[in-house]
């Protein structure tokens, strides 16, 4: 418990100052290593014909997002198809097979690093840098992106611009993923993680017999895994092998890496918010759109401007709030999964006990020795929580209720989450917790000042619904047909909690998977592409939209009516109603899955 508590003080230690420095670029403001990212920038901008003043609306943002994602999955997917040439490919790697470079790409575009092929296996070395590393890169700058436009959209004055996707691009990649992989990957150097161009390394074991050894660029794919909340491992058992993730230094930097920038949007959102609403209310102080023709507009005019004279400093006060409160809820919901991840780990297996077996470690299958039981137990919460989907024990192994843990945050895809996906989200579910909260006092719900209507309920109403039709029906589809049906290896509940895990990771972009699922075939590549493709381009488009219908409504007073959503209280509110969610969506599925092996189990 001691080191568990340790590691998450340290975390909100450095998660801090890294999210006020995202805050800056986000908001472009002064960095001191501006004079060198400026001139890289400029140079990037020239060559892409960018005009980097030019801003879009949300439509115009969503389009230039989802094309030029198109465009490289095109370029990466032919490049997979081809990787058989003798260039970079010392171990002789041939071309990807059809279904399975189509997964693969769609998975690597889509940052959810999904793997149905063992990387040292599968891959040449010109594949791992074009594609995987590549579209390591893109595809968290993507994401995160989008991030920072939604939040331009709930927080900005502006009723049209959300920004410049490919200036947001080029300034995530440059000044954020790049410089911080550099420094993290000389980390796991240092710890013993390979970084080479040699092919693999054939050596005589202790025992007498012969083992490969893989070789390659296997840092500099293991930190932008990590901090771009990818997952995908160069080898296939990821970050469980000491190639990957050697010592215990190592698991910290990896785990510290892919909780970082999730925790840090959530610093930013309360930055931008305060930040825009402040400007606001100062524009409203120097008498901008508070005087017309020289006459002073009537008190219900400025009732629907905003804050009176005076009031700016507490309204930018409160509304700078607003990241600590969604902050708090995600914190919640983690703790309260680790808790439970980690206790069921404690428990071990009955089974074991009943031939006499000791239990008082746990349950070691499937986890490392250096790491333990509750280093695994935090890996797996965050990586399902921060949608990363590294590993470093074997999830399939988990007890049922430790199993269930990772399922059901890939299930919520609100807590943290990966490339600020996870506070997207959770803003979804505050929109829906305001409005439910409005509808018991007879109010129309406010969310950062503005008032949630119709359109934008229909549009979060249906942005929360998609991501469990696409578990459940994929599911549905896997367990009715043959194709789906070949592909579990384990009967009865286990099995279902194969699929459900495997959807689950698909739709919530996270990429770990039980791994006893026979998923290279046909049926399973496609479908799972289709779940990840979905899951990923559709949430965005319609959050982004939702942003683009707020940002052109103006700011209202708060009254005693307000809800206000920068509490603690609030926070414990949007945990009720993202849990209360679950268990009417999810529960029936869980309970035919994890919980019903748990039951069996333990009987």
């Amino acid at each position: 418990m001691l080191q568990l508590a340790l590691t998450i003080l340290i975390y909100l230690i450095i998660v801090i100052p890294v999210g006020r420095y995202m805050y800056h670029i986000a908001a472009e403001k002064h960095t001191l290593g501006d004079p060198v990212f400026d001139r890289v920038d400029g140079v990037i901008y020239r060559l892409g014909g960018v005009n980097p003043h030019k801003g879009m609306n949300w439509k115009q943002y969503a389009l230039a997002l989802v094309g030029t994602n198109g465009v490289m999955v095109a370029i990466g997917y032919l490049i997979l198809r081809i990787q058989s040439l003798p260039f970079f490919n010392p171990n002789g790697i041939g071309n990807m097979e059809p279904t399975l470079a189509f997964n693969t790409i769609i998975s690597f575009m889509t940052n959810t690093n999904l793997q149905h092929y063992s990387g040292e296996s599968g891959l040449s070395y010109l594949s791992q840098m074009l594609v995987i590393i590549f579209m390591m890169f893109v595809s968290a700058a993507s994401g995160y992106a989008a991030c920072i436009a939604f939040i331009r959209g709930l927080a900005g004055k502006s009723t049209e611009n959300v920004g410049n996707f490919f200036v947001d691009l080029v300034r995530i990649t440059t000044r954020i993923l790049i410089p911080f992989s550099l420094v993290g990957g000389l980390l796991l150097v240092w710890q013993g993680v390979p970084q080479n161009f040699e092919g693999n390394v054939v050596v005589k074991t202790l025992e007498g017999t012969f083992q490969v050894i893989a070789m390659g660029p296997i840092a500099a794919l293991e930190i932008i895994k990590h901090l771009g909340t990818n997952g995908g491992g160069f080898l296939g058992a990821n970050s469980t092998t000491p190639l990957e993730n050697p010592t215990i230094l190592s698991n910290l930097i990896e785990l510290y890496s892919m909780m970082l920038l999730p925790g840090a949007c959530v610093i930013t959102f309360g930055k931008m918010v305060r930040d825009r609403r402040h400007k606001d209310d100062d524009d409203d102080d120097d008498g901008k759109g508070g005087v017309s023709g020289g006459v002073m507009h009537s008190s219900r005019a400025d009732s629907q401007r905003g804050p009176r004279l005076g009031e700016h400093s507490l309204t930018a006060s409160i509304y700078g709030r607003e990241g600590r409160s969604i902050f708090a809820a995600m914190g919640i919901i983690f703790l309260v999964g680790l808790s439970v991840c980690y206790w069921a780990e404690l428990q071990g297996n009955p089974a074991l006990a009943n031939i006499g077996l000791s239990q008082s470690m746990g349950s070691m299958e499937g986890k490392e020795v250096r790491f333990g039981i509750a280093q695994s137990a935090m890996f797996t919460t965050t990586t399902t929580s921060f949608t990363t989907g590294t590993v470093n024990n074997m999830h399939d192994t988990l007890t049922p209720l430790g199993g269930m843990i990772p399922l059901l945050h890939m299930m919520l895809n609100v807590v943290f989450g990966g490339k600020g996906v996870g506070l997207m989200n959770m803003i979804m579910y505050a929109i829906l917790a305001v409005f439910i909260c409005g509808l018991m006092v007879g109010r129309t719900p406010e969310y950062l000042g503005k008032k949630i209507e119709g359109r934008e309920m229909k549009l979060t109403a249906l942005c929360i619904i998609i991501h469990p039709f696409l578990i459940l029906a994929f599911s549905a589809l896997a367990v009715a047909t043959d194709a789906g049906r070949a592909g579990i290896t384990n009967p009865g509940f286990h099995g279902l909690s194969q699929v459900l895990y495997e959807y689950a990771s698909s739709a919530a972009n996270n990429g770990s998977g039980f791994e006893g699922l026979a998923d290279n075939s046909y049926f399973w590549n496609i479908t799972a592409g289709l779940a990840m493709f979905f899951g990923r381009y559709l949430s965005i488009v319609i959050q982004l939209a939702i942003a683009g219908s707020l940002m052109k409504k103006r700011f209202v007073n708060e009254s005693a009516g307000t809800l206000r959503t920068s509490t603690f209280s609030f926070a414990v509110i949007l945990v009720f109603v993202v849990y209360i969610f679950a268990a009417l969506t999810f529960f029936p599925a869980l309970a035919l899955g994890p919980i019903a092996e748990h039951l069996t189990l333990w009987g």
